[in-house]
């Protein structure tokens, strides 16, 4: 999947990603980044990510460098 970030707090790790295919919010938790390229994130940076789905809600983990166009 690939969106753009729309809030993170790097105190908490909290944000929240908008995908790119139907606009919906992707969770950040506490740990998202691990594993990552990333030590922080910025509104309006774009990300690659992988997503899953726990009690309904969708959170993103391997986050990777995303792409304008793709």
């Amino acid at each position: 999947m690939q969106g753009v970030i729309k809030t993170y707090d790097p105190g908490t790790g909290v944000g929240i990603i908008i995908r790119d295919d139907d606009r919906s919010e992707v969770y950040l938790r506490p740990g998202s980044l691990e594993g990552s390229v990333f030590r922080t994130l910025r509104q309006g940076q774009r990300v690659v990510f992988d997503a899953e789905e726990i009690q309904g809600r969708l959170y993103a983990h391997g986050l990777r460098l995303g792409m304008d166009g793709r």
